[in-house]
């Protein structure tokens, strides 16, 4: 129900053979373009705030340019780029340039789809970011799905070098790390033909054939606490892919004979490519895939992996549902659900009807149904051990026991787009009551129970203006919204929007029951832990926010939540159903990182920036006493 901004994607492409080949295959040399462009529109969903790409000709004469970037700010950036690439292409076509030398026919292309998690706004900020040379073996491109919880530490490093970083975006910060680790290896080679003799042209042809691409990207990342896929290529047509120890961030890739394919996700390479599940990899957290100058791959564990970490709201609620895992584990979270919806009900299945809202938590309604559709067949098998052949209603008992159903309808539909021309008080919640309608005339009024399953409640915004209203109109008996994901507790630090500790409807559910519990003091206390832990390494912090949830049940919470999330005037009975952690675990058997809900941040940065963010809470809105 509400608008989460997450993870950022990427999109790489390196060709293999000379443009020729696929012109001559495929009947274009903007095969590779044609490629990026599917790649980019079908992660869509991981970038409404802007887009940009890169194409980079090995091919391109001298004199003319080598490298075209586009970029755009708004959720119609990607169409924009590629409709500005088309412009400049056409341009270059009026001049009489020859196909195979127009700009964006290239052999390697680099596309990010953005949401901005750390406030830097502006297309300045889209990715790529470039460090252009007249040195081919000197260009940089460099783009990612990161967030780094340290950029201080980052910041400094860099001053100690003797740089000047223009910015402190950790971008900018990555692309001065890693274009250093690349003059580097530059000068390393240099030293090495220039020692052979060789001068001018024949030096820079060495450099450009024999760079080492692990020495470029074996360093900086040690100075690097956070969540990333950092994707990079030199002009010479080198380039990158490398993914955090832990896994953090995904990365999946594809590669043959004709192409080398890197995205965030596994079902739009094979969609794109028309390849089956088993071809495209996972690469493996610490490693790196590298594509030389002359196009040879290699997977190469670069950081070493450690504890398993991946996102498990990446499975929930952020990558594409048609991945045939993350579509199995979203139906999986419904079906596990089960149990907890049935007692919610007092497993009165005759009079309760089942949706879903929004079309994000459609997978987990299927499961849900599924874990309904069992419990009804176990129902029906008891009900008929029990009846009696001799009977003379036994057909008529039997066909009643045989026709029962779930009830399951489609209940809420977004009807319009939320606009922001009424922008203060009572008016902007009268209007974003609209936002969704209902289908009248399938609950039975005061009769029926109604459940409605929703991936995650974060904030709990739209419930309270808009979703428990609506429903409310239906005159159900009770209300049941249903989360596929456990309680959000905690902020994110690795690429998802979530940063304030007030934002949460979990933390404020525990705050309030503290404070009718007269047990402010554990806030108190909690302040006092984490400001003293204020100018400690990070890796010495502790994240003393568990404290806050530490006095209470997870259904003391939810009881809280659905307390301080309904309206006032609402007649149906509100309850919210939460997924527990060991049931999401067992859904999500791959994924083990859980720190939104548990709080076991994967890296020290996290722990440092969630006491952090205590603190600011404390200080801006609870200084007086408790």
């Amino acid at each position: 129900m509400e608008n989460i901004k997450h993870e950022c994607g990427i999109a790489m492409i390196r060709l293999r053979k000379p443009l020729e080949y696929y012109k001559e295959k495929y009947g274009t040399y903007f095969y590779g373009f044609n490629k990026l462009y599917l790649l980019m529109e079908k992660q869509h969903n991981r970038g409404q705030e802007g887009a940009g790409f890169c194409s980079l000709s090995l091919s391109a004469e001298p004199g003319n340019e080598y490298i075209h970037r586009e970029r755009a700010l708004g959720s119609g950036a990607i169409k924009e780029i590629f409709a500005d690439a088309k412009k400049t292409i056409t341009q270059a076509e009026e001049n009489n340039i020859p196909d195979s030398q127009l700009p964006h026919v290239a052999e390697l292309y680099m596309g990010h789809l953005r949401y901005s998690t750390g406030g830097r706004k502006g297309v300045k900020y889209v990715h790529p970011f470039l460090r252009r040379s007249s040195w081919r073996s000197e260009s940089f491109m460099l783009c990612g799905n990161f967030t780094m919880t340290n950029t201080d530490e980052i910041f400094q490093s860099l001053v100690e070098k003797g740089q000047h970083p223009r910015v402190d975006a950790e971008t900018i910060m990555l692309l001065e790390q890693l274009s250093f680790a690349l003059d580097k290896e530059n000068k390393r080679c240099y030293d090495i033909y220039k020692a052979q003799g060789l001068n001018g042209i024949e030096i820079q042809q060495k450099i450009k054939e024999n760079l080492v691409i692990k020495n470029i990207i074996k360093d900086a990342p040690k100075t690097w606490d956070g969540g990333y896929v950092v994707c990079g290529a030199v002009g010479n047509g080198d380039m990158f892919v490398l993914r955090d120890s832990n896994g953090i961030r995904p990365a999946f890739y594809y590669y043959d004979d004709e192409i080398v394919v890197v995205a965030s996700e596994r079902p739009v390479i094979q969609t794109v490519m028309n390849v089956s599940v088993n071809s495209v990899k996972e690469l493996t957290p610490g490693s790196a895939i590298i594509v030389n100058a002359k196009g040879d791959v290699e997977i190469e564990d670069i950081l070493g992996e450690k504890k398993n970490e991946k996102c498990s709201f990446e499975r929930i609620y952020i990558s594409r549902g048609n991945d045939k895992d993350i579509y199995n584990e979203r139906k999986s979270l419904g079906r596990t659900l089960a149990p907890s919806i049935l007692k919610s009900i007092d497993y009165d299945i005759e009079h309760t009807v089942f949706s879903f809202i929004p079309n994000t938590a459609e997978v987990a309604y299927f499961g849900m149904m599924e874990g309904m559709e069992n419990y009804l067949t176990q129902l029906k098998f008891e009900e008929i051990q029990k009846l009696d052949k001799d009977d003379v209603e036994y057909a008529d008992k039997l066909k009643t026991i045989l026709s029962k159903r779930v009830r399951t309808e489609k209940i809420a539909i977004k009807d319009i787009k939320l606009r922001t021309f009424i922008t203060e008080g009572q008016a902007r919640n009268d209007l974003a009551a609209h936002v969704y309608d209902v289908t009248y005339g399938q609950v039975q009024n005061f009769v029926d129970n109604l459940v409605v399953i929703d991936d995650s409640i974060v904030r709990g915004t739209t419930l309270k203006e808009s979703i428990i209203r609506i429903l409310d109109r239906l005159h159900p008996k009770k209300i049941v919204i249903v989360s596929s994901c456990p309680q959000v507790r905690y902020p994110d630090y690795y690429g998802i929007d979530m940063s304030r500790m007030a934002e949460f409807a979990a933390f404020r559910a525990a705050v309030e029951l503290l404070r009718e519990r007269n047990m402010g003091y554990v806030l108190d206390e909690t302040y006092k832990k984490c400001k003293a832990q204020v100018g400690l390494p990070k890796e010495q912090i502790v994240n003393y926010v568990k404290d806050v949830y530490a006095p209470f049940t997870d259904e003391e919470i939810s009881k809280k939540i659905a307390e301080m999330l309904t309206p006032e005037g609402i007649n149906a009975e509100i309850e919210l159903v939460y997924h527990t952690l060991e049931g999401m675990h067992q859904s999500i058997p791959d994924n083990h990182g859980d720190w939104y809900f548990s709080g076991n941040y994967p890296t020290p940065g996290g722990n440092k920036l969630v006491n952090k963010a205590f603190i600011d809470y404390y200080e801006g809105d609870t200084k007086a006493p408790i």
